[in-house]
């Protein structure tokens, strides 16, 4: 397959020109966070970056953003940064390299997919990806080369299934009350989600409302974390029990008068049937799940209650629980109860996908698509490379794979199948990326990527209104390539190139989808840096009935035929233990209950200099999170002679792992927390706390329950 004439200045790679009097570009940041944040990026004379700020003239971000991108220059110019393509020159994982040219690189590629396909099938390439960069043309434009080929499908359950399904069953739709309204509140509830760590704006316009109103801010989340400490009224719940909380708060509505019947009569489906289902749903019912004090619940439910402007901001972390989607429901569901959703600065708010109404029909090669082609769940992925029938659908091996954007041996759960996968000597792994990561280490052919200054992309943001802009502003090394310019590339050498999609720079891409969505073009953004699709009140408070086709909340929803943002196909099917969902809001426990052989419930929480697994190779975001730790209460601690500091062994069934104990009374009694991700090589014995988490699906849709896991813990005495 050589021969091809790859050139870097294949049109591919031809992007926005950067003009040379620019002193400042404008951007978006490209990382997994609903925030989205416009970004203002200096620019110096020898074409690099300098500074990188929030932009002020941005209504939601507000010239905020965090640290972590704050510093991105460190990241840019890291010297450890993957700079040419390699070749495994040793065994799997011993991290012996060859360098080779791109058109080496690519040919081999091809080669390794072709002779996959020719043994077992096209479904025997599985096309990897995620979040690693949230610009549409750079993370989707792989799915357009697998609808092509016939490779096997991608079902991307890892992070927002249980949220996105959970908060859906309720409203019908992924939508709700203008973010910024956050500022102009009286009450702002923070529910799962640490967002001084990983929403810094959702603390901007918290505070602000704070500040200028005199709004309360509550925090409900399992440790005492950064956003804890600047609420008004924290509420530190045990993992898994969000929904009783929600239950008992409903409850006390109902019993005290802040329930808004006649709201209810006109918007819900059956408030009279909840009221008599939430009877004995008391707050001392819920204290001994929730590990709450009567009075704190109580507390809660008369602030929320009493205060008719009341922002309920609902995040994903109490969704990583295998009852995910049903907390998610009954958090949501309060919001209807106080009939909250009248009021500006009131009602529930997860995230606005659905108002963006953007077309990638082309950029993904939708047209191309055939539904015979079996879906493999990426959170399964340890399952599916070492062979377990259901997650192969019972269909043939997994032998070649392409991976961009993603580290599944760092972030996906059951660590050790995954690791067990990617070593088998039949699978062939081709690894896009910027660092090294754990997957890169494992991989026959690495390839360098570049970073989202380097191309131009389009975004659109989860946790706010705007869809923006992400224009290159600098030269990328002259050995790295864009993810398109390796879709384009390898659809050539494929012979798949003249299918519908092919053959567009990223910018014309960009073009075609704000064509095909009824948008502006790019010049419109290049000027104008952003553009604000937030609904009119009406639509984004529900005034015109929510989303259902008669326009009713849902306090029974219909949790095995309900669309959903992501619900599996039918070739899937329903996931998890879904025979068990209540009819109304309730708790149950499917989740992974605390047993005396495994005593604690582990978390594994965002850090703050992290997101995922970027930034962990940056110098000044590893000194600030110093190790990989595990933080533990006091009492536990004494109780099991364990010293702030020591080396602890944590375990479960899928496996053990060493780690350094943090002593602290953040947590409480019995519950463990391992804020990350660190590399797996980061850790004692090169094992992350992925180890410890599982790939059985959350129900009714699937996705990962990373925050639940029950575990033993031990005193090292190796």
């Amino acid at each position: 397959m050589a021969g091809h004439g790859l050139k870097y200045t294949n049109i591919m790679n031809i992007a926005t020109p950067i003009q040379a009097k620019s002193r400042i570009g404008y951007t978006a940041c490209p990382h997994d966070c609903p925030s989205t944040c416009a970004l203002e990026v200096d620019l110096t004379d020898d074409g690099k970056i300098g500074r990188v700020r929030g932009a002020n003239d941005h209504s939601y971000t507000s010239g905020v953003i965090c640290a972590k991108v704050a510093r991105y220059a460190e990241r840019l110019y890291h010297p450890d940064r993957l700079m040419k393509p390699l070749r495994r020159a040793g065994p799997k994982g011993e991290r012996r390299w060859q360098e080779l040219s791109w058109d080496e690189a690519l040919d081999e590629i091809a080669e390794a997919f072709v002779k996959a396909e020719a043994k077992d099938g096209s479904e025997a390439i599985w096309p990897y990806f995620y979040a690693g960069t949230m610009g549409w043309v750079q993370r989707d434009s792989i799915e357009r080369l697998r609808h092509a080929k016939r490779y096997s499908g991608f079902f991307s359950s890892i992070c927002t299934n249980p949220a996105w399904t959970g908060f859906t069953m309720a409203t019908g739709v992924l939508r709700g009350p203008d973010p910024r309204e956050m500022s102009r509140t009286d009450c702002v509830v923070i529910w799962g989600t640490n967002a001084v760590a990983t929403q810094v704006n959702v603390m901007t316009h918290a505070i602000k409302s704070r500040k200028e109103r005199g709004a309360k801010i509550v925090v409900v989340d399992i440790y005492d974390n950064p956003t804890m400490k600047q609420a008004d009224m924290a509420l530190i719940v045990k993992p898994g029990t969000d929904a009783a909380l929600a239950c008992a708060v409903m409850h006390v509505a109902f019993r005290d008068g802040y329930a808004d019947r006649a709201y209810m009569a006109k918007y819900a489906d059956d408030p009279n049937g909840l009221e008599e289902h939430l009877k004995s749903k008391t707050p001392a019912w819920a204290a001994d799940i929730t590990g709450l004090s009567v009075d704190e619940i109580e507390a809660f439910a008369k602030l929320v209650g009493t205060t008719k402007k009341t922002y309920f901001r609902l995040g994903y972390g109490f969704t990583r629980q295998r009852n995910g989607a049903i907390a998610m429901h009954a958090a949501a569901s309060i919001a209807t109860v106080l009939g909250s959703w009248q009021y500006e600065g009131g009602g529930a708010f997860h995230s606005n996908s659905d108002i963006f109404r953007m077309d990638a029909s082309e950029l993904t090669g939708r047209a191309m698509k055939d539904q015979d082609i079996r879906m493999i769940d990426q959170s399964q992925i340890g399952r599916a490379l070492t062979g377990d029938a259901v997650a192969l659908r019972h269909r043939g091996p997994v032998t070649a794979m392409l991976i961009q954007n993603t580290n599944p041996v760092n972030i996906a759960p059951e660590q050790r199948l995954v690791k067990r996968g990617f070593a088998r000597s039949d699978l062939f792994v081709a690894v896009h990326e910027q660092f090294m990561t754990d997957t890169a280490d494992m991989a026959d052919i690495v390839i360098p990527a570049t970073m989202f200054v380097e191309h131009d992309d389009i975004y659109r943001a989860g946790g706010q209104n705007h869809i923006l802009l992400g224009p290159k502003l600098v030269e990328p090394p002259p050995t790295v390539r864009s993810n398109l310019f390796v879709i384009e590339e390898l659809a050539k050498r494929l012979g798949v190139a003249d299918r519908p999609g092919f053959g567009f720079s990223a910018r014309e891409m960009v073009d075609r989808v704000l064509s095909k969505s009824g948008l502006p073009d790019y010049d419109y953004f290049l000027e104008h840096k952003w553009f604000d699709r937030q609904p009119d009140f009406d639509d984004a408070h529900f005034i015109n009935g929510f989303g259902h086709p008669d326009g009713k909340f849902r306090f029974r929803p219909d949790w095995s035929n309900q669309p959903a943002p992501n619900r599996p196909p039918a070739s899937v099917g329903l996931l998890g233990p879904h025979v068990e969902l209540p009819e109304f809001p309730d708790q149950v426990d499917v989740i992974e209950v605390a047993d005396p052989e495994h005593p604690f419930r582990l978390a594994t929480s965002p850090s703050r200099n992290f997101l995922n697994s970027s930034f962990s190779e940056t110098k000044t975001s590893r000194q600030k999170e110093g190790r990989p730790e595990v933080m533990i209460n006091p009492a536990d601690a004494e109780a099991l002679d364990i010293a702030h500091g020591e080396l602890v062994c944590i375990g479960n069934i899928r496996g053990d792992i060493r780690i350094h104990a943090r002593v602290t009374t953040e947590v409480k009694p019995g519950v463990l927390i391992a804020e990350g991700l660190w590399p797996n090589k980061a850790h004692v014995d090169g094992e992350g706390i992925n180890v410890l988490t599982g790939a059985d699906p959350v129900a009714p849709y699937g996705g990962a329950a990373v925050h639940d896991n029950k575990v033993w813990l031990r005193k090292d005495v190796a």
